[in-house]
């Protein structure tokens, strides 16, 4: 298994990869098979290779294969430039147990942590989804809040888990702000 930054000669296999996650995994994802079918295939390419460099998308293959990917997208606002968000994860069902998740996600932290701006990564997982919780609980992310009613599925809405993980550097405790005496 080899991980690898996506480029344009990719986007036939990512989009057939993506397409195939959002009809086969649709609760952990808030777009739709039919809404992303309808893209042009300049619309693939731009996602993973991104011009204004705010987004970068991974693949694990197995040999020429796609099996999986995992998405970065950078905020360009100055108040939240620190952050990362983690999008579209997803690794072919028959070939999940080999460490491709854990490659994917790991290559992720790795980029957010060379790059020295991001402070922060988050990412929301559909409550209920264990093996995906602990696969990001194993790489550091914590849980901060749940969102009820997050996606409306075709059995009903379902809550995502809010997570994230601090890649700051350790920080020295402030001292605590006293009043000045005159």
């Amino acid at each position: 298994m080899q991980v690898a930054i996506l480029s344009a000669s990719d986007a036939r296999q990512y989009r057939a990869l993506m397409l195939h996650a959002y009809e086969h995994a649709a609760d952990a994802f808030t777009s739709t098979v039919e809404e992303r079918a309808r893209e042009p295939d300049s619309w693939w390419i731009r996602r993973i290779a991104d011009p204004t460099g705010m987004a970068m998308v991974f693949g694990a293959f197995d040999g020429i294969e796609l099996v999986g990917t995992v998405a970065l997208e950078f905020s360009a606002k100055p108040k939240t430039k620190h952050k990362a968000l983690v999008i579209g994860m997803y690794v072919m069902p028959e070939r999940r147990g080999n460490g491709a998740a854990r490659a994917l996600l790991h290559a992720a932290i790795d980029r957010c942590k060379s790059r020295g701006d991001v402070l922060v990564m988050q990412l929301t997982v559909t409550d209920g989804n264990e093996p995906a919780v602990a696969l990001y609980r194993s790489a550091g992310f914590q849980p901060f809040g749940t969102e009820p009613m997050a996606i409306r599925t075709s059995a009903g809405f379902r809550s995502k888990v809010h997570m994230w993980l601090d890649l700051s550097p350790l920080r020295t405790p402030q001292a605590p702000i006293t009043a000045r005496s005159s």
